[in-house]
């Protein structure tokens, strides 16, 4: 599983942050900073939550990479 970001198009919710927070961060604007775009497998579930709830759709993932 592969995570990528579209940092450009974030409007700093940080809804990624509360639910995974070994994954995601914010910086000093706000905007999602991606910490580990291959998280270990535990993080599944909350990436895929963290997918769901960002309200601007800027998270996904690539499962074949």
């Amino acid at each position: 599983m592969k995570i990528n970001v579209d940092r450009d198009a974030c409007c700093g919710a940080g809804q990624c942050v509360l639910l995974a927070p070994d994954v995601f961060d914010q910086d000093e604007e706000g905007i999602v900073v991606l910490l580990d775009e291959r998280p270990a497998p535990e993080q599944d579930f909350a990436v895929q939550e963290a997918v769901s709830m960002c309200p601007t759709g800027v998270i996904w993932v690539d499962q074949n990479a």
